[in-house]
């Protein structure tokens, strides 16, 4: 299978994956179970599916009541960073996976063959210990930042409601000082609207849904006022793939997600937009999700095509289709990314 146009993928939490002991460099298919989960992405899967760039995060993991394996201090956060940073750091030396660093970069504007094109995404803003370390991390290639996961020393998160700390203020002017994006996917809502009150760069969803799509209560999903706001602001929302996040409230637990659940977050935020430039893809469907919770038509991301062929069967002209599937995030970060 094969994709008429090049797909964008912005969120997938590969070197977290290699911390969980999957060999992400290998097909999913090759990868063995982790407990329930059946993996779905592998580099080569990537390839197979002509997706032509990655955001590729770095997750910091903080310790919950559920889990003890994660961060407790910014410190250990930062620790967490560096260790899937060198990961990547890896995989750019051996050729497997190329770093994109600037708006001029060839993978935003030509074919580049067969080597993965990653955009480097930081998860969980814990990692960021003071102003200088939002330098040291562009430094490493770093592009784009999410304050949150769950709360977080600068931010309320998912399900942990609240505003951007002082710290978080800093650490805001900082990222727009570098040249970074905002993430605001996994911001509480009053993080959410002061980081765009405060932060004069650009923002993004990197894999979050309709909120009215699938209801609440809860925080993790866009309003129509912040769908709104990020598309005034010239952002792009991905779509994320975890069935819970697509499902109704009503249908989850009852059926499995399809691709036509994909397109129906996709049409309401065009419909919101009035066009078909500020929605992508960002799957997630890595992130601690198994085959099972994916829609039922994806078994691994060498058939992200079949998402082009969901949208024409929904009503969507091929322009379209190439936007929603990559040219939307190629665009967005041809104009935002640092010129050099």
């Amino acid at each position: 299978m094969s994709s008429d146009f090049p797909i964008v993928d912005a969120h997938l939490d590969l070197a977290y994956n290699v911390t969980r002991g999957r060999d992400v460099t290998r097909p999913a298919r090759e990868q063995p179970p982790a407990g329930d989960e059946i993996a779905t992405v592998g580099l080569p899967d990537l390839v197979a599916g002509n997706v032509k760039l990655v955001c590729a995060t770095i997750f910091c993991e903080p310790a919950t009541s559920d889990s003890t394996r994660g961060y407790r201090t910014a410190d250990e956060a930062h620790e967490q960073a560096m260790r899937q940073l060198e990961w990547y750091r890896q995989q750019f030396d051996a050729g497997t996976m190329r770093c994109v660093r600037t708006r001029t970069d060839e993978a935003l504007n030509r074919d580049t063959g067969v080597t993965v094109e990653s955009l480097l995404l930081l998860e969980g803003g814990d990692a960021i210990r003071n102003p200088d370390d939002a330098q040291k991390l562009f430094d490493l290639g770093v592009r784009s930042v999410g304050l949150a996961w769950k709360r977080t020393r600068l931010a309320g998160g998912t399900g942990d409601p609240g505003p951007l700390t002082s710290d978080g203020l800093s650490i805001v002017q900082e990222l727009d000082r570098v040249g970074i994006i905002h993430d605001t996917s996994h911001l509480a809502e009053r993080s959410f609207w002061q980081l765009l009150d405060r932060a004069s760069g650009p923002v993004i969803a990197s894999h979050s849904n309709c909120r009215a799509i699938v209801g609440g209560p809860g925080n993790r999903h866009l309003t129509d006022d912040m769908i709104r706001a990020l598309v005034e602001r010239g952002g792009v929302i991905g779509i994320n793939f975890f069935d819970k996040f697509l499902l109704p409230k009503q249908e989850q637990g009852k059926r499995r997600a399809k691709l036509q659940d994909v397109v129906a977050h996709a049409r309401y935020i065009c419909d919101l937009a009035g066009n078909a430039r500020h929605v992508g893809l960002g799957t997630d469907m890595d992130g601690g999700l198994g085959r099972e919770q994916i829609p039922q038509e994806i078994t691994t991301s060498a058939d992200l095509p079949r998402v082009g062929e969901a949208l024409r069967s929904g009503g969507f002209s091929d322009d379209d289709v190439r936007d929603i599937l990559g040219e939307n995030w190629l665009r967005f970060l041809r104009q935002t990314l640092p010129a050099a």
